[in-house]
C-alpha cells in the first residue's frame, strides 16, 4: 500500500475574508546582554551533561529546550538507556529538587500528590505533600499507572497545583515533569489518554547508542568509579533556579514574525487535513490531527531554541528542528495505517516536506 495514494486534485476553495482582530501588544525586545547570558547558561548546562551522559544529543537538547520553553517532556524507550540519568542531571544542573516516582498499577493519587494524616497530639489533620511537589519529577513508566493516578498527574501538569483534602497547594517553580513510557507492545501497560498526551510539549524517542558511544560510556563509568550519580558525585559549575526563571522569561520575549506563526499553524493544520497544501489521502491514515496546542508548542519551542542559539528572533529551522518531537504524540493513526505499519514519524516527515517554508 502506498503511504499517500495519488488522488485527483480538487479546485481550491475561495479564501474567506480576513476578520479584523485587535493588534497584540509588543513585548520588550531582548537586550544583547540578555542573549549573551542565556547562551552562557545553556553552555553551562550542556557541559554538565557531558559529565554524565554519553551521546543522546537529541535527548539532551530536547530536555534543555523544553525546560526553557516551560513545558513537560515524555520519553519513550526500552529500559536501560539513561532516562533517569538524564533527568537527574538536569535537576542537578539547575540546583533544583528532584523526585523519582516508579509508576505501578496500584499507585494511588495520594501516593503522588500527598494526603492528610490525623495528628492525635493536636487532634487535627495535617497535610503531607507527595513527591510531585518538586522542581523536577521523573514519572518512570507512566503508562503503568492507572487512570485515577493519571488524572492527578494531569491536574498537576495543567494547572501547576494539586488538591489535597480540598486544599489547593501550588507546585514549586520552576516545575517540570519528565515522564517515561515503554513501547506499546510491552505487557502490563495502559495507554495514556489523548488529553494527557497533549499536555506534554514534546515526546522524545530514544534509540540504542552506537558501539562507539557505548564504549565511551563504559570508559566514563570506570573513571568515575560509580554507576550512580547524585548532587555530590557531579562536580562543576551549575545554574540557579532564578537563572531558569530568567531563561523562561527571556524566551517569551524572543521575536516571532507573522510568517513564522503562519508556518507553525500550517504545520498543525496540515496534520488535520487542512493547511495551505492539504495532503491527499491523509484522511485514510490519520483519524485525529494535532490540536492548536501543537502550534503553541512549536512557537514556544522555536523561541527557546533561538534563545539558546544566541538569537533574539525565530527562524524556520527553529520550528522544524523539533517538529517530530512536538507532533508525533498528537497525531492519532487509523486502524488501517497501524495495520500497514505506518508510523507517526512518517506522517510528520511528509507534513514537513509538504508545508512551504517561509
Amino acid at each position: 500500500m502506498a503511504l499517500f495514494p495519488t488522488q485527483p486534485q480538487m479546485p481550491p476553495k475561495p479564501a474567506a475574508a480576513p476578520s479584523a482582530a485587535p493588534a497584540p501588544q509588543a513585548t520588550a525586545a531582548l537586550a544583547p546582554a540578555d542573549v549573551k547570558r542565556a547562551r552562557t547558561l545553556a553552555d553551562t548546562i550542556r557541559s554538565r551533561f557531558a559529565l554524565t551522559l554519553v551521546g543522546q544529543t537529541s535527548l539532551r537538547e530536547s530536555l534543555i529546550v523544553t525546560l526553557v520553553a516551560g513545558g513537560h517532556v515524555l520519553i519513550e524507550s526500552v529500559p536501560g538507556l539513561a532516562k533517569t540519568t538524564a533527568a537527574q542531571t538536569l535537576a542537578t544542573c539547575v540546583s533544583g529538587t528532584f523526585k523519582r516516582v516508579q509508576c505501578t498499577p496500584d499507585l494511588m493519587p495520594s501516593d503522588l500528590v500527598g494526603t492528610q494524616v490525623f495528628d492525635f497530639s493536636t487532634q487535627k489533620f495535617t497535610t503531607q505533600i507527595g513527591p510531585i511537589h518538586a522542581n523536577f519529577v521523573l514519572l518512570d513508566e507512566i503508562n503503568r499507572s492507572n487512570a485515577k493516578t493519571q488524572s492527578a498527574m494531569l491536574e498537576a501538569m495543567a494547572e501547576g497545583a494539586t488538591t489535597v483534602g480540598g486544599q489547593r497547594i501550588a507546585l514549586p517553580r520552576p516545575f517540570m515533569v519528565i515522564a517515561t513510557e515503554n513501547p506499546i507492545e510491552e505487557e502490563g501497560t495502559f495507554n495514556l489518554p489523548e488529553a494527557q498526551m497533549d499536555r506534554f510539549m514534546m515526546k522524545a524517542v530514544m534509540t540504542y547508542p552506537s558501539a562507539e558511544d557505548e564504549t565511551r560510556m563504559l570508559a566514563m563509568l570506570t573513571r568515575r568509579g560509580s554507576d550512580m550519580i547524585g548532587p555530590d558525585t557531579i562536580t562543576g559549575e551549575k545554574i540557579s533556579l532564578n537563572d531558569v526563571e530568567f531563561l523562561r522569561a527571556a524566551a517569551r520575549r524572543v521575536h516571532v514574525s507573522d510568517a513564522i506563526m503562519r508556518y507553525a499553524v500550517d504545520l498543525a493544520a496540515t496534520s488535520r487535513g487542512a493547511g495551505s497544501k492539504p495532503i491527499q489521502g491523509l484522511a485514510s491514515l490519520v483519524r485525529l490531527g494535532a490540536s492548536p496546542r501543537a502550534s503553541i508548542a512549536l512557537i514556544r519551542i522555536g523561541q527557546a531554541n533561538a534563545l539558546l542559539a544566541g538569537r533574539d528572533y525565530v527562524v524556520p529551522e527553529d520550528v522544524k528542528a523539533f517538529a517530530h518531537e512536538v507532533l508525533r504524540h498528537r497525531i492519532m493513526l487509523t486502524f488501517e495505517a497501524l495495520a500497514d505499519g505506518v508510523s507517526t514519524d512518517q506522517i510528520v516527515d511528509r507534513i514537513v516536506e509538504t508545508v512551504p517554508v517561509p
